[in-house]
């Protein structure tokens, strides 16, 4: 069977329609992110308030003193009783696009359903802002939260780091990478179909081509504009690339909650990442559904694997946060 014949039906109808456009990294970066900031304002503008959720924006200290500050979101519900859990969490967008606010709805919602703070990043992006730009700011952000966790109302021994995306694999590389500095405590991950292998491969990476899609040539395209010089060599870091990590390498964090469809060109790497972890001795949830493919849950929330997606999430996050 082709690969658009496996998709759920509910989201095949929506994601063959002529309005959803091939992903065409060809036209450059300004323009992919003018419209995206388009579409993202016209799906803000359905979307229905969150009353009971405050935001605040707030400038921090970068990953060196010296640094220039980063962006951060703060969402804070009514009815929050500190301290609390907290959730600090990093946007998608291939390591190119995207930004702090692109899931404010998200946060928002998230935030009322489980009353804990929830603090979003502004991490510079690729290419202009190669690794470790990115990851460093992640970090920064993350150090931050915590040793500002009672301002929060979140207690600094119960903070989940989750992303999606590109974001899942900088969740990942900056777990990693406060494991090892060892000044800040990270009580679990949540990753979302996370971006964390650029070798080019694994077999999913080469079987997801439709255009419409994340796919093989927008992954390369991406990866490419993250590592810079490092791209196509051996010297990749496991921060920037967590599938480079060794079950060694593994060992020593937090539970870990990952989800990925079917069809999407992350399922490999995803589930080995999981396998590696478990074999490493880390408490670690895997789902796999069918019929999905990368974000194909944003197409149409309501269709069944859709809703089998999100359900599994939605657990994830109050088992650590709750």
């Amino acid at each position: 069977m082709d690969f658009i014949d496996r998709v759920d039906p509910d989201v095949r109808r929506i994601l063959e329609m002529p309005i959803i456009p091939d992903l065409d990294f060809s036209i450059g970066i300004v323009r992919i992110r003018a419209g995206l900031a388009k579409q993202q304002a016209e799906v803000e503008a359905t979307l229905p308030e969150v009353p009971d959720v405050k935001t605040r924006d707030i400038w921090v200290p970068g990953f060196n003193d010296e640094d220039d500050e980063i962006l951060m979101r703060v969402y804070e519900p009514d009815g929050h009783s500190a301290p609390s859990a907290g959730l600090y969490w990093i946007h998608g967008g291939g390591m190119v696009v995207g930004a702090y606010d692109g899931n404010d709805f998200q946060c928002k919602t998230w935030a009322s359903q489980f009353k804990v703070p929830i603090v979003s990043v502004e991490y510079r992006l690729a290419p202009e802002h190669p690794y470790p730009a990115p990851l460093h700011d992640c970090y920064a952000g993350l150090r931050w939260m915590y040793r500002h966790a009672e301002s929060l109302g979140v207690d600094r021994q119960r903070i989940t780091v989750s992303g999606a995306s590109a974001g899942g694999g900088l969740a990942a590389g900056t777990v990693l990478y406060a494991r090892d500095e060892g000044e800040v405590a990270v009580r679990a991950q949540v990753l979302i179909y996370p971006m964390i292998d650029d070798r080019d491969v694994t077999p999913s990476n080469h079987e997801i081509t439709y255009p419409k899609c994340w796919n093989h040539d927008a992954n390369q395209w991406g990866w490419s504009a993250y590592l810079g010089d490092l791209y196509g060599t051996d010297d990749v870091p496991l921060y920037a690339a967590p599938a480079r990590a060794t079950v060694d390498d593994l060992r020593g964090l937090p539970p870990t909650f990952i989800d990925v469809g079917e069809l999407d060109a992350f399922r490999d790497e995803d589930i080995e990442y999981a396998q590696k972890l478990m074999q490493a001795g880390v408490a670690t949830d895997l789902v796999v559904t069918s019929g999905a493919f990368h974000a194909s849950e944003s197409y149409n929330p309501k269709a069944p694997s859709s809703r089998r997606i999100l359900a599994a999430r939605l657990d994830a996050l109050g088992r650590a946060l709750t």
